[in-house]
């Protein structure tokens, strides 16, 4: 039996302990100077059983000297270590106060690490919150970092410009939208990570044989790895850790000088984007709508500044957004039910720009380079078929007037050109409509026009689900649902993508693919049996929920790349949007037009040195001299080509073969030398997703285990009056959902009716924290972990004054559904010794040391005899059963 599983690896990130050793340097007789000599990174899994340690040296004043022993230590070990360390670095033996060891730092997880004109720095992540669970996996957000200078004062070579680049380095706000997992791949979608388990066993064991044959051959960056355990069991688990798709890991660079150094499970790739969680309750199952924006951090930057395309085929603010629908009550990869749809945004794939050096608000687009061969176009649909194989299908929303006139018939020849070397079966879609002229037309809806384009796409493209069929839909058959496209093995997978695209890709952009999602959504749902046809209409809670989190997604793009939240939203192109909301579009529209002209220059210089797209030295000018970026993201303009791309024969070697399936996501030799094969035990406890997840080990509380801040749940739009259908599918008026009537009030207002009228659910969010999404929560809704917003914390009992909190209104509503009678509370010292701490009867210091039950030998020989029993091997009675037998029998029949 071969079991994969994709949280298999032991990750040491939670916990790290950054320690400084403290070592005297005589100068004199009787003069002692303290100086830290190294830094030690003491790395530890979830249930601190297995523990890592990196040495960094602090001598070097512009190199970077690490050591990773590569041992797995214990908890006594690793204490051992540090207790001889600090025993044998103090100034004076015996001496209170004079450590040789101290605390730096406790962080999460390393970003990686970065040098500009003198030594090197390391940035931790010091502050997480949860933000989102998928098959087990939790998905953090950054909440905040710490940059730590690494050589020692002693050794430090100061230089003047220095600190300017300190300064902007850190206006990129890792605290901003940069999310991780520590056993979640987040730059590859869920198809890609769960097709990557159900490769065939075959290919594994001739993987793992050719790489026992070149062990002593193969270099250091092949991230091909095996373990081999001796005395294993017959059943046993192989676990798998795939390469990082580079182009959405922004942390790649910062890592690169480490990552074939120190063990693997010290990398930690972060994306930049947008991660949103909401929950749908059908009938009281949970079910899990997740969307996760990835931005490109290749030729990535601001509105203005960053335009079309480079010499690579990497366009400017290129997003892919995936989301996922899990069923949440069974957590499990291997038996639950899970089913995800892929989209991508991205700048039209030519050589434009837009001049902003005349200070106007929407300045002339023009054309920088000829490119009649259609070459940048073409790199560009090579990487999406790579990706997602075909069909590419282009959503082109570009206005047809005279300032976009050029950008939009330049960009179907490159199509045409593109298509006739491509085989019919697997041509680029192209489909060009002006949605801003049908806007603007009475007789015309935009978003019908959108839902049909919806339906041709998903029926196309598929998507998917990791089960091939499900017995629902032969009981509740429809007839587009045998239409649907895509490439059934073992599961139902993906095949294509659909690609969207304006001028900005921001605001025509985020609405375009929300009616995409709202229809790939109604598939999903009925794949997973949820609905009984994949239709779903407007003004329900389940659309509306799914709104919401769209459109936090693209206020939280449109920040990151114009400066401003979305001026056009999707209740404006539904023409419902209240009078008050133009006045905003205007505010929006200031605020972005003042972002371009004043700030993007430095967010652009603050990318181009976080990504490394810009490295410091003193032998080339300085960042803020350079008139331009441009040879920054266009390196390869300045070398001679050593071998020109084809014209025709436009596309990588063997994605035509694998096709309509995406070369990425194929078996082949190729793909497999970029995965870890690692064999372990079936009982290792870095593959217990039971114990990683709930930890049965480990004393918690109620803000440490809900902690996920949710981006808004059914229950706020449902109906709060008794005898409506609670269905999340059911068509309401407006003035009868939740949000609706909480609308007008304050946040402390919303928060109070919301837990009187339903106490079980947590209060949502106000209307400040929906709206604000480049910044998640206020400092004031985050407790100092930063992992507990004030959604999730749960209702108190007790005012501060001791007094009941709760109304009779409050007690009537909890009595009503559940039968209870509230109104006697605990007392005043019931309440003191529950709230008392509580007294650890723990031998060791530690919760996860626990010392084995005593068991007597009868109860030993019991259990024995009952297990053999189970076996088919029956143990002989002894004389006092047989008796004990025999008087039963008597009794019992004579």
């Amino acid at each position: 039996m071969i079991h994969i599983s994709l949280n298999s690896l032991l990750h040491f990130y939670l916990g790290n302990l950054l320690w400084r050793e403290n070592v005297p340097e005589k100068k004199g007789l009787k003069k002692v100077r303290i100086y830290k000599l190294r830094y030690f990174l003491v790395g530890s899994n979830q249930a601190q059983t297995k523990h890592r340690v990196l040495k960094i040296d602090r001598t070097e004043p512009k190199d970077l000297v690490i050591i990773d022993d590569k041992h797995v230590y214990n908890q006594q070990e690793v204490r051992e270590l540090l207790g001889r360390l600090d025993l044998g670095n103090r100034t004076k033996i015996g001496q209170k106060g004079s450590s040789g060891l101290s605390r730096a730092v406790s962080a999460f997880g390393m970003v990686g690490f970065v040098r500009f004109l003198e030594g090197y720095y390391i940035v931790l992540i010091t502050k997480r919150r949860k933000m989102a669970d998928i098959g087990g996996h939790s998905i953090y957000k950054i909440e905040d970092t710490s940059m730590i200078y690494i050589p020692n004062d002693s050794v430090r070579v100061t230089h003047p410009d220095e600190a300017r680049y300190v300064r902007i380095f850190q206006n990129v706000d890792l605290s901003s939208n940069f999310y991780f997992s520590y056993s979640y791949d987040l730059s590859h979608s869920l198809q890609y990570n769960l097709t990557l388990l159900q490769r065939p066993y075959e290919l594994w064991l001739s993987a793992a044989s050719s790489a026992e044959e070149e062990v002593h051959t193969r270099s250091k960056q092949d991230s091909f790895d095996i373990f081999e355990d001796e005395g294993l069991p017959t059943q046993v688990v192989y676990s798998l850790q795939n390469e990082p798709y580079y182009k959405y890991v922004w942390n790649g660079k910062l890592l690169e000088r480490v990552k074939d150094i120190v063990h693997h499970d010290w990398l930690m790739y972060i994306i930049h984007g947008f991660c949103g969680q909401s929950k749908l309750l059908i009938y009281g199952r949970p079910v899990h709508i997740t969307l996760i924006a990835r931005r490109s951090s290749k030729f990535a930057g601001t509105r203005f500044l960053k335009r079309g395309a480079n010499c690579e085929g990497d366009v400017a603010n290129e997003v892919e957004t995936e989301q996922i629908v899990h069923d949440a009550s069974v957590m499990s990869f291997t038996a639950g039910s899970y089913s995800s749809y892929v989209q991508v945004r991205g700048s039209v794939p030519l050589y434009w720009s837009q001049d902003i050096s005349t200070m106007m608000p929407k300045p002339p687009i023009r054309l920088d380079q000829a490119d009649p061969y259609a070459h940048v176009a073409a790199l560009h649909f090579d990487q999406m078929l790579q990706r997602f194989g075909s069909p590419i299908i282009i959503l082109n929303l570009v206005k047809v007037t005279q300032m976009f006139t050029h950008l939009f018939e330049s960009s179907i020849p490159a199509v045409i050109n593109l298509n006739q070397f491509l085989p019919p079966d697997h041509c680029i879609d192209y489909i060009a409509w002006d949605m801003a002229r049908y806007t603007k037309s009475k007789l015309c809806n935009v978003l019908d026009r959108l839902s049909m384009i919806a339906e041709n796409v998903v029926k196309r493209t598929g998507f998917f689900i990791n089960r091939s069929s499900f017995y629902c839909h032969t009981l509740r058959p429809d007839d587009r649902w045998g239409d649907v496209g895509g490439h059934i093995i073992s599961q139902w997978t993906s095949t294509g993508v659909l690609r969207t695209n304006c001028v900005d890709c921001l605001d025509r952009t985020n609405t375009a693919q929300f009616m995409v999602g709202k229809c790939a959504l109604a598939y999903q749902l009925y794949a997973l049996g949820m609905i009984d046809k994949p239709k779903l209409q407007f003004d329900t809670d389940c659309v509306r929920l799914f709104e919401e989190l769209y459109e936090d997604h693209g206020d939280t793009l449109s920040l990151q790349y114009g400066g401003s939240q979305l001026v056009h939203r999707v209740k404006t192109y539904r023409k419902i949007a209240p009078w008050t909301q133009h006045s905003k579009d205007i505010m929006q529209t200031l605020s972005r037009y003042y972002s371009n002209a004043f700030s993007d220059a430095d967010r652009q210089d603050a990318i181009n040195l976080f990504l490394q797209v810009y490295q410091p030295s003193d032998s080339q000018p300085h960042l803020w001299e350079l008139p331009t970026d441009f040879y920054l993201h266009q390196k390869s303009t300045m070398a001679l080509p050593q071998e020109r791309r084809s014209y025709t024969l436009w596309w990588s070697e063997g994605i035509l073969s694998y096709l309509p399936v995406a070369y990425d996501e194929v078996s082949c030799e190729e793909n497999m030398k970029k995965v870890i094969v690692k064999r372990v035990n079936r009982f290792d406890e870095s593959i217990d997703i039971y114990t990683e997840f709930f930890k049965p080990y480990e004393l918690t509380s109620f803000d440490d285990t809900f902690c996920i801040a949710m981006t808004n749940s059914a229950r706020e739009f449902m109906p709060k009056t008794v005898g409506v259908d609670p269905s999340p599918f059911t068509v309401r008026k407006p003035e009868e959902t939740g949000k609706s009537v909480l609308g007008n009030k304050s946040s402390k207002e919303e928060t109070l009716l919301q837990r009187k009228t339903a106490a079980s659910a947590p209060p949502p969010p106000s209307e400040e924290a929906i709206s604000s999404t480049s910044e998640d929560d206020s400092e004031e809704d985050r407790d100092d972990d930063g992992s507990v917003s004030q959604r999730s914390t749960p209702i108190k009992l007790l005012t501060e004054s001791g007094e009941s909190s709760r109304t009779q209104e409050q007690q009537q509503t909890v009595k009503e559904p559940y039968g209870l009678n509230l109104a006697k509370f605990p007392a005043e010292k019931d309440v003191l010794i529950y709230e008392r701490e509580p007294v650890s009867c723990f031998t060791e210091d530690s919760i996860y040391a626990v010392s084995p039950p005593r068991v007597d030998r009868d109860s030993q020989d019991v259990f024995e005899s009952h297990v053999m029993t189970g076996q088919g091997q029956v143990r002989a009675l002894c004389r006092d059963d047989m008796l004990m037998y025999r008087e039963y029998v008597k009794n019992r029949y004579m």
